[in-house]
């Protein structure tokens, strides 16, 4: 039993055993009756930690020592791993990464839910797992994330700010810290060109004395880069400026068109809002198309700057093909897709299908999935944009139908509870829900089991080195086979 050591306000424990991972990808330790949450720990590590945050039952803490390593840790191959809010699970074998992923989805599933997942079927997991996204999104700040070696080479007598360190970066934000910007020089999640992009970006905006963003005060020159590529080899490129002369924008926007010829769509944005979205703002084409295309199963998709796509563009085609598996489509279905983003799930499964009936709550989405749609010939897709609460209504299912099936691809939060309840009032043979939260999910399926059961569930792995994952379950009205058995005697 480990016991607390007390160092002025600092509590040490000492030799805590990590026996699991947490949901949120953090070690658990169980130190007398306290659960201890581990930064950076992985089971099977003895470790002496120090308390950060103590609560009644549960407490968080960082490695103090590293007393054994565990046999899943394996080096981080990124010289950000730690800093950077990405990758958390790098310094932990990618076996070993997929086989919490399925037991944390699985312990979703029976906590949350009372789901028997005795014949839950093993996570897939990402063919790539490094380079595997195709959408990277960068800030630009004037307050650098100092690093050691930044502290270490200040000089001792300096109490203001050292006018001979590089203050700008362009790269990630510092987790808790919105206002402080890791400058990355190698990120492992996109392919290039999209390191050798953001370096010329950033080089071009040091020499020519573009400033950064202050994201305290909202001034500066430049404020985000947006980097999208595709499988079919095109890449989109979207600098966002906020307080920039048209000049400034056009001799950045031209060192790019004259050096990365191989970037199909080079636009920008001047955002000068106190946030960074831009779904709400103008986008300008300075050079090519204002979209770059996708391709999956021999179906192209139109990707603009405020388009949604799956950022892992091939396990997305696998994610896809289990949900069409699940179906288990007969050429005749009525099938509604709720939270059809883009328009993809719909258009994938519609030559499988009699008709989908596709709704979603951003316009632009809509009108691309519409678009994509046209651009495959295919005529038997329909669309809705609004609030799936208020579009789901029984006056819409009377007029297009009662579905054979309903594919369910929610946000982190999961569905609406008016959603689930017209669900439940409208009894489609199935539902094939896709998550990529595992508890919302869990949370949804334990009030649909009032009149559906859960037949198959498997995880699909989109996220390599995170504690995220997607989870596909196939449910079936229950009311079915009662009804059959009643016909047939």
């Amino acid at each position: 039993m480990s016991r607390n050591r007390k160092a002025g306000t600092v509590t040490i424990i000492p030799n805590l055993s990590i026996i699991d991972i947490a949901e949120e990808g953090k070690g658990v330790g169980k130190a007398d009756e306290l659960v201890v949450f581990v930064d950076k720990a992985v089971p099977g590590d003895v470790v002496d930690v120090r308390v950060v945050k103590k609560k009644k039952n549960f407490a968080e803490a960082v490695i103090e020592n590293l007393s054994k390593a565990s046999d899943l840790r394996v080096d981080p191959f990124c010289e950000h791993f730690g800093t950077c809010g990405g990758c958390k699970w790098q310094h932990m074998g990618y076996d070993a990464q997929l086989k919490f992923k399925h037991k944390n989805v699985e312990a979703a599933l029976q906590r949350l839910a009372k789901i028997d997942t005795s014949a839950m079927e093993p996570i897939l997991g990402s063919a790539k797992n490094k380079y595997y996204r195709n959408k990277l999104e960068y800030t630009f700040s004037n307050k650098r994330w100092l690093n050691k070696q930044d502290m270490a080479d200040r000089p001792e007598d300096l109490t203001g700010p050292n006018e001979d360190l590089e203050m700008n970066a362009l790269g990630f934000h510092v987790p808790l810290r919105f206002d402080k910007i890791l400058d990355i020089q190698h990120c492992y999640l996109q392919a290039e060109p999209s390191n050798t992009l953001r370096n010329s970006v950033r080089a071009y905006a040091l020499e020519n004395g573009l400033s950064f963003y202050d994201l305290r005060n909202h001034e500066g020159n430049l404020r985000n880069l947006i980097i999208r590529t595709s499988s079919t080899g095109e890449v989109m490129v979207v600098v966002v400026f906020a307080y920039a002369e048209q000049e400034q924008v056009d001799g950045l926007m031209e060192h790019l068109k004259l050096n990365f010829p191989e970037i199909t769509s080079l636009l920008y944005i001047l955002n000068q809002k106190k946030n960074d979205t831009i779904f709400d703002q103008d986008v300008i084409t300075y050079n090519g198309r204002d979209h770059i295309f996708e391709e999956m199963d021999g179906l192209k998709f139109k990707i603009g700057a405020k388009s949604f796509y799956q950022t892992n563009s091939d396990q997305a085609h696998e994610l896809y093909k289990i949900t069409k598996e699940f179906a288990g489509f007969t050429g005749n279905e009525l099938v509604y897709d709720l939270y059809t983003g883009a328009g993809t799930i719909a258009n994938f499964v519609a030559r499988s299908v009699k008709e989908v009936v596709g709704i979603e709550y951003v316009p632009t989405a809509i009108e691309d999935a519409k678009f994509n749609s046209d651009l495959n010939k295919i005529e038997n897709t329909i669309f809705y944009a609004g609030d799936m609460k208020d579009i789901l209504t029984r006056e819409f299912i009377a007029s297009h139908g009662k579905p054979d099936v309903v594919i369910t691809d929610p946000p982190r939060a999961g569905m609406h509870a008016d959603v689930v309840e017209r669900l439940l009032e409208m009894e489609a043979e199935k539902i094939v829900y896709v998550s990529c939260n595992a508890a919302t999910q869990a949370r949804d399926l334990a009030l649909l089991k009032e009149k559906y059961e859960v037949v198959r569930i498997k995880p699909v792995d989109m996220f390599p080195h995170t504690q995220h994952v997607e989870n596909v379950v196939l449910l079936k009205f229950v009311g079915s086979s009662l009804n059959d058995t009643l016909e047939n005697n």
